[in-house]
């Protein structure tokens, strides 16, 4: 057993569940050659007895440094980002200031930030995606937060941002104190990370994915952010599952606070989750003998989703708008990925949107493109309904 990512406290004796056939990533999916020697893997979740964070005890994904987000094709995050932006650049009066994303990507949510009076630069790993984020204009450098004394270019910042990046780290203790050092005095910042009381709450096991070795509360995030030097001002959920903190940096030391939620019962009920879900998913099969069934979504869900029940086996292939996953095959379930106009070539008779948070544009896509006679299902929480 390895120690937590966040307190460095042992995980012996802390595993609850364990999952397999899980895909080994949710991104650089294997293509035609690469597909022959993929498989699924066995993933163990903790939760650390010492700070309570919950969190798998493996190795991270290779590309961890690297962000690779099909979000920024989404009408709906878009907006989101625009509605945050404008009240963080409000609240802490940051106009004509200079902010950083720590794991830009391709630059698409620099792009809503060039709407605001403010400097925005990003800094990515991965050179192909920083090259093409300066390729449209942004102020993007190929750099990461490797240790906590980096020198990130054009610093010191104001502000940075920091989306749905924090639980892919190994070591997030380093991210955070190399940001901070990167802040001026009074420099302040925007997280976001999906929400474990949301998968228990919704007992959606299928929101968890090798990728995501963190999965963290307010209260285990707070834990981690005061151990490096911030303050948390200021907290909601957005789109449904996603936990988001505004937060300044502090000289003065932050007591921690030792008491933590217990998540054993929440934990192993997930392991009931997966066993109702595979059984509804059986039934909606057999509902549709004769007929063909797609999944829309090459999402981690929809990956989990196809490695662990029967839906990998039933799915003819995976509609998704994103260019970049179009032609490779979804991890452990090995379905191909398709573009909606390659859908449309061999229209399925039923669609599964395994998407949570955009099935009601997706819906509205499939009602538009697709033929009426689709029958349209969605998975919401631990359920499958149909979408008339």
């Amino acid at each position: 057993m390895g120690n937590c990512i966040s307190c460095k406290e042992s995980l012996t004796n802390t595993e609850i569940i364990a999952f397999d056939n899980m895909p080994a990533v949710a991104q650089h999916m294997p293509d035609k050659e690469q597909v022959k020697n993929d498989r699924g893997i066995h993933l163990p979740l903790c939760q650390c007895k010492k700070c309570g964070l919950i969190q798998f005890d493996c190795e991270p994904v290779e590309y961890y440094r690297d962000v690779i987000r099909a979000g920024g094709y989404s009408t709906t995050m878009v907006e989101l980002r625009r509605r945050q932006y404008q009240e963080f650049i409000k609240c802490y009066q940051l106009e004509g200031k200079k902010i950083i994303e720590a794991g830009c990507g391709r630059g698409e949510f620099l792009r809503v930030l060039k709407e605001f009076p403010v400097k925005g630069y990003g800094i990515e790993h991965d050179p192909s995606l920083a090259e093409i984020a300066k390729e449209s204009g942004l102020l993007v450098s190929c750099d990461f937060t490797e240790t906590i004394d980096q020198k990130l270019p054009n610093g010191p910042f104001d502000a940075f941002l920091s989306f749905n990046f924090l639980e892919h780290q190994p070591s997030p203790d380093v991210m955070l104190t190399c940001l901070y050092n990167n802040l001026t005095d009074d420099g302040v910042g925007l997280i976001t990370v999906p929400s474990f009381e949301y998968i228990t709450d919704h007992n959606t096991y299928y929101e968890l994915i090798h990728d995501h070795l963190a999965y963290y509360t307010f209260d285990s995030l707070t834990y981690l952010l005061n151990q490096n030097g911030f303050i948390v001002e200021s907290k909601e959920m957005i789109n449904r599952d996603t936990l988001s903190v505004m937060v300044k940096k502090t000289k003065t030391p932050i007591s921690q606070v030792s008491s933590w939620k217990d998540f054993t019962k929440e934990i192993t009920a997930l392991g009931d989750s997966l066993a109702s879900i595979r059984e509804q998913m059986k039934a909606l099969s057999e509902s549709l003998t004769g007929k063909n069934l797609a999944i829309w979504g090459a999402s981690h869900q929809g990956f989990t989703l196809a490695a662990t029940t029967c839906l990998g086996e039933k799915a003819e292939y995976i509609i998704d708008s994103a260019p970049f996953k179009h032609g490779k095959y979804a991890p452990a379930s090995h379905l191909i990925i398709v573009s909606p106009d390659e859908a449309l070539k061999n229209v399925p008779d039923a669609i599964l949107i395994a998407a949570p948070g955009y099935t009601d544009e997706i819906s509205n896509v499939i009602r538009v493109r697709f033929p009426k006679t689709v029958r349209i299902f969605a998975i919401r929480s631990n359920k499958i309904e149909e979408i008339l």
